[in-house]
């Protein structure tokens, strides 16, 4: 089983898993829906990727005039992907 694949397991726990680094954690919230704690987790983080995770969720709230600063902040732009597409993208990222 790969690690994306134990990560979206891990979605049907009620307990975030340990050792998760904040971003992934940010990402596991917005995985279990949970938008309002994944921002919380990145909202005062100033690297280019809690940038990118922060435009990330914007573009998932439909803020897109908010993602599109948050993906200058990163040196991104905004994908051509869709929103589980990019969650995949940044699970990567994020390893």
């Amino acid at each position: 089983m790969n690690e994306l694949t134990k990560f979206k397991d891990s979605l049907s726990e009620t307990q975030i898993p340990a050792g998760l680094s904040v971003l992934l954690q940010a990402l596991w919230f917005d995985g279990k829906g949970d938008w309002e704690a994944a921002h919380d987790l990145i909202d005062q983080l100033q690297d280019k990727n809690a940038a990118h995770l922060h435009a990330y969720l914007h573009r998932k709230e439909g803020d897109n005039w908010n993602a599109d600063y948050w993906y200058n902040r990163a040196g991104e732009k905004s994908p051509q992907l869709s929103l589980e597409e990019e969650w995949e993208k940044l699970f990567y990222k994020f390893q």
